[in-house]
């Protein structure tokens, strides 16, 4: 039995295993093979639907100084922005309008929104859309601030691991960022009952394939319930400016992976996709992920948050993007809905 055969099989491979199959990332039969297997199982658990998120992107501040990232806190040449509760409640009210009933407070690592700050936003969020999931992407804090979190209200956490191989953690990351916590944080989360997003960044500087295999191996233990994943896009004002970007068939080849291997899983066909090619969206749902997030933030901020480079979208209405990508998604014969889209257990 091969290596293939064996994942489609089990879905759960060691290691050694995963390396074996990524070595066929290029092969086209093993590509369709898995992709074929890949939208059977997403659409045995979730049918057709697409689940659409809105992204509200309320802080660019961060205190980290990851070497990868456009918002990092070294770089001295963004305009630095904050909104406001009544702004983010802003975005949440246009995005019901829209038919979002999912909503995702994302930001750097900003100290100015303590435990009492988010705790106040998450609550008057709820309080105004009880029938709304609200996912909070606000990085690494203590059990006890993710504990208040939770008990204002907030539904999930996406926290992206970036990689799961200590080596490579310490290469793009700063002295003071530990691999091990952002590891703790996670089983925190999922302890404390959120459903939990992990990912991590295809073709970051320095990742081989031994990498991505420890990566799949780490998703295999913490059994999250979305995971994010997109090509690495170098920002002009980081140490990274001049790499290549990361591959988007390699990517693709991943979701079909994940999928398989987390058949339940809420898989984002992320932006990064769109920005590295025009139908990687459409791409990534043939592929079988399930997720779109459109961004809900004010216009005027949205290219302030600018973590990798040509972000697409930065200039679209809300009501123009979700119109663009709702034709996207029927194009590749799927259907946006409005649900809220909770992960499977």
């Amino acid at each position: 039995m091969t290596v293939i055969d064996q994942f489609l099989e089990s879905h759960c491979l060691s290691k050694e295993e995963y390396r074996e199959l990524l070595s066929y990332w290029e092969d086209k039969e093993t590509e369709s093979l898995l992709k074929e297997e890949a939208v059977r199982l997403r659409k045995q658990y979730y049918g057709n639907k697409v689940y659409t998120r809105g992204l509200i992107e309320f802080t660019n501040y961060c205190k980290n100084n990851c070497y990868y990232c456009g918002i990092r806190r070294d770089n001295r040449h963004i305009e630095r922005y904050r909104l406001t509760e009544e702004e983010i409640l802003g975005c949440c009210r246009q995005g019901y309008q829209l038919g979002y009933r999912t909503f995702v407070l994302q930001g750097g690592e900003d100290p100015y929104y303590s435990d009492e700050r988010m705790e106040h936003i998450i609550r008057a969020v709820k309080q105004e859309f009880p029938d709304c999931a609200l996912t909070l992407s606000v990085g690494e804090r203590s059990y006890e601030s993710y504990r208040i979190l939770r008990n204002a209200g907030a539904d999930r956490y996406l926290l992206r691991h970036e990689t799961a191989d200590e080596g490579l953690y310490g290469f793009v990351h700063p002295p003071e960022m530990k691999l091990k916590l952002r590891k703790q944080c996670l089983f925190d989360l999922k302890e404390l009952g959120y459903q939990v997003g992990a990912g991590f960044m295809v073709g970051i500087p320095g990742q081989t394939l031994s990498h991505i295999a420890e990566d799949l191996c780490f998703l295999q233990k913490l059994q999250p319930e979305m995971v994010g994943i997109g090509p690495f896009i170098p920002h002009h004002d980081t140490i990274y400016a001049k790499e290549k970007a990361g591959s988007v068939n390699l990517t693709l080849f991943l979701l079909a992976v994940i999928r398989i291997m987390l058949p339940k899983v809420l898989l984002p066909a992320t932006t990064a996709l769109g920005t590295m090619d025009p139908k990687g969206r459409e791409k990534g749902l043939a592929a079988g992920a399930n997720v779109v997030m459109p961004n809900l933030s004010p216009m005027k901020n949205r290219k302030l948050y600018e973590l990798y480079d040509n972000k697409i979208c930065t200039g679209e209405e809300a009501a123009e993007c979700i119109g663009c990508l709702g034709r996207r998604v029927e194009s590749v014969g799927y259907r946006l809905v409005e649900e809220r889209g909770d992960a499977l257990r």
